[in-house]
This record gives C-alpha cells, sequence and structure tokens, in this order.
C-alpha cells in the first residue's frame, strides 16, 4: 500500500530506522536544554550568565559549520554522525552525574557547552546531507515534513517532561534520561547501511569549496534573501532556552512544571507548522511568505513584552512557534527545491553557519539586554528589531521566485 505523501520516506527502510532514533534522541536533548538552562539559574541566578551558556554552545557553529559542511562531503556520513552522538551521549551523562552528587558548578556547564558545540557543528550539516542519502530525491519533501514534525514532538514531549522531572526528581534526570537517549540513537545509527563517500574528479581546497558556494548564494537573489531571513530569525526570534526561563521565573512567577508547559506550548505551535510544511504543495515556499511568517513571530515577540498571565504567554508562545518555524522550515525547503546538486553541501553548510551560528550572538544580546534592561524590554527590543530587519530586506526581494526545478538535499 502507498504511503501518504507526507510520510512516503518512511518507505525507505534506511530512514525510517534513523528516524526512529533521531525522534528519541530530540526528544532527550530537549529535556537536557530545559534542565540545563534550569540549572544555569540555580547555580548564578543570571540571565546574563543564562544567556552566556547558549552563546558558548552555539559558537562552535558559527565558526566551524562552513568546513565542517565540506568534511562530510568526503567522510562517511553515518560513521560521522556515531562519533558525535557517542560524545554528546557522554557529556550529558557526566553533567547528570555531577548535578546528581551536588557537585556541579558554572564552569563545568560552560566547558561542556564548548564542546557539545563542537559536536554540533560537525552534526548539523552531516544530517542535512544524510538524510537526502537516506531517504532518496523523491521523498524529499517527505523528509523535510517528517524531521520538522519529530523535531517540534520532541520540543513538546522533551520540556513537559523534564518540568515534571525536575519538580518531582530533580535537575539529574533530565541529563541522565538524555545520555540513555543518545545510546538507543547510537543502536539505531549502526543498524542504517554505511556508505562511502561520493568520489570527486577534483579535490579543490576546503577553502576555494566554500568559497563557490558563497558565490553562488549571493549572486541568487532568491537564495540570498532567504538566508538573510534566517539570520533575521536566528538572531530575533529564536532565543527559546533564554526567553522562556526568564519570562516563566522574571515576570510570571512559575516554578518548574510552568516553565516545562511553556515550552510545550511553543512546541505545539512549532509542530502544527512542521505538519503544514509536509503537506506543502509541489511549488514549495515563497520568499514573500517567509518574510510574512518572520514579520507574524516578531509581533508576538512584541506582544510577549507587555503579556500579564500565564495562559495569555503561552498562547502568544504557541503563536511565535508556529510562525517562527514556518520561516526555518520554509527556508529549509527553499533551499533544497532550488539549489543545485553540485553546490548541495556548500550552500547547506552556509546554511547551518546562519541558522546555528547566529544564534549564540542572539542569545549573548538577549541576555544582555535582559540583565540591563528587563526580560521584557528583552521581547521588545528584538521584536522591533525584526521588524526593522524586514523593512530593511525588502529591496532584495526578486520580482517572482518560487522554490523550483533545484535538485537538493532534504534536512530538518
Amino acid at each position: 500500500m502507498a504511503l501518504p505523501v507526507g510520510l512516503r520516506a518512511l518507505g525507505q527502510r534506511g530512514y525510517r530506522v534513523y528516524f526512529a532514533g533521531l525522534l528519541v534522541a530530540q526528544v532527550g536533548s530537549w529535556m537536557q536544554t530545559v534542565s540545563q538552562s534550569w540549572l544555569v539559574l540555580q547555580l548564578t541566578g543570571s540571565p546574563f550568565r543564562l544567556g552566556l551558556i547558549s552563546t558558548l554552545q552555539s559558537g562552535p557553529v558559527l565558526l566551524l559549520a562552513g568546513f565542517t559542511g565540506v568534511v562530510a562531503d568526503r567522510l562517511v556520513m553515518r560513521d560521522l554522525l556515531m562519533a558525535t552522538q557517542a560524545i554528546q551521549g557522554c557529556l550529558a551523562l557526566v553533567l547528570g552525574l555531577l548535578v546528581w552528587s551536588g557537585h556541579a558548578a558554572y564552569w563545568h556547564v560552560a566547558t561542556m557547552a564548548v564542546v557539545w558545540g563542537v559536536m554540533s557543528a560537525i552534526d548539523q550539516p552531516t544530517r542535512l546531507a544524510f538524510v537526502m542519502e537516506l531517504a532518496g530525491r523523491d521523498s524529499v519533501a517527505s523528509a523535510v515534513g517528517l524531521n520538522s514534525a519529530s523535531f517540534n514532538a520532541a520540543r513538546i514531549v522533551g520540556p513537559a517532561v523534564a518540568g515534571l522531572l525536575i519538580a518531582r526528581v530533580g535537575l539529574s534526570a533530565g541529563f541522565l534520561l538524555n545520555a540513555l537517549a543518545f545510546a538507543v540513537a547510537l543502536v539505531n545509527l549502526r543498524r542504517v547501511p554505511a556508505r562511502p563517500p561520493t568520489p570527486r574528479p577534483v579535490q579543490s581546497s576546503l577553502a576555494a569549496e566554500l568559497g563557490e558556494g558563497l558565490s553562488y548564494a549571493l549572486r541568487t537573489p532568491g537564495v540570498r534573501l532567504v538566508l538573510a531571513l534566517q539570520v533575521v530569525v536566528s538572531f530575533c526570534v529564536f532565543n527559546f532556552s533564554v526567553y522562556v526561563p526568564l519570562l516563566a521565573t522574571t515576570v510570571l512567577g512559575v516554578g518548574a512544571a510552568g516553565f516545562g508547559l511553556l515550552m510545550t506550548a511553543l512546541g505545539v505551535g512549532a509542530l502544527i507548522a512542521g505538519l503544514r510544511i509536509s503537506v506543502q504543495g509541489a511549488g514549495g515556499p515563497r520568499p514573500r511568505g517567509i518574510a510574512l511568517a518572520l514579520a507574524s513571530s516578531c509581533v508576538c515577540l512584541l506582544g510577549l513584552a507587555v503579556v500579564p498571565r500565564f495562559g495569555m504567554a503561552a498562547m502568544l508562545l504557541g503563536l511565535t512557534g508556529f510562525s517562527g518555524t514556518m520561516v526555518t522550515a520554509s527556508c529549509t525547503s527553499f533551499l533544497q527545491l532550488t539549489v543545485p546538486d553540485a553546490l548541495r553541501g556548500r550552500v547547506l553548510s552556509l546554511y547551518t553557519v546562519l541558522s546555528g551560528g547566529v544564534f549564540p550572538l542572539g542569545a549573548f544580546w538577549v541576555g544582555s539586554v535582559a540583565q540591563g534592561w528587563g526580560v521584557s524590554s528583552a521581547f521588545a527590543v528584538n521584536g522591533t528589531l525584526g521588524l526593522v530587519a524586514l523593512a530593511l530586506l525588502r529591496p532584495w526581494a526578486p520580482p517572482s521566485c518560487p522554490a523550483s526545478g533545484g535538485r537538493s538535499v532534504a534536512g530538518p
């Protein structure tokens, strides 16, 4: 029996096994994200130091992801992913044991955040290419939707479970369960067939290959605009590991369970957006629609700056999760459907730098604004900043730029 269009990628056994392990690992990672944010606030009580942890964890993506994307094209991607997953699982285990023993300190979290970031810089562009290898070209749209749906389903389950565990068991549980989740993901990855890298007729330098991808992105109007929109959403909107714990503790005065529910509301909106992307028409997303979604997410941030009650905050976070995820998933889909195969790895590595690497700068900015002017001001400043950036990018919009004709890679 033929699978629905949105589930077509699951017809490939390798992708199906990979997807199951990925979902488990993502739930564990969201549990750790919530637990780590709460741990930092308990240890320091400082919005600035909370933002700094996010910066340290995401900073290596900005510095390294461009080069690691090229490296991923030259090595066996499954084995590379197994190495990064094993190291991240060990980091989660060590931090969980430190918290359980009562010896966790801020410098422990900061040091492990840097190592985690280095692994993420290798992991993220590799995953973008690996999904294409597993799902096949005919299932690109299905893989995009499924990856987005799994990520955002984990965003719902992970924070909710973590909030309950923090309140009833303790902070260490989230880290230890994440280590177990990575073990499950490793078992599943081991079951996926390993394929040798595609032979290259000419082996040029990493810098030369990166330069070619950058040149293509800069001279292609639609690609250039979409990458710029991704920069704006990464800097202004996707700082939830900083925004939400501060909103919960400082503005709304709720505990760990309330914090987990706020993150769950965010995830519900994001999941709906992921499902919407999975049934998107064959024409794919357009830059104009991506810009409108970004404007909506910025307006939601302005609403969160003045929100007085928990229920209203949860609703606005859900809307922010929906519109923000529509931006990121649509940017990914647009590039996958537009960029030619010959430039696939290089443009995706550039996308990874802009989607994950700009985040540490935004996290540092949000933590600094919240520390100096207050949490509500941080929402207001970033919402306004995003709208101003959109206005400045308007001249970049091409007259007509549907995502079509390219043959490229699927990713989350």
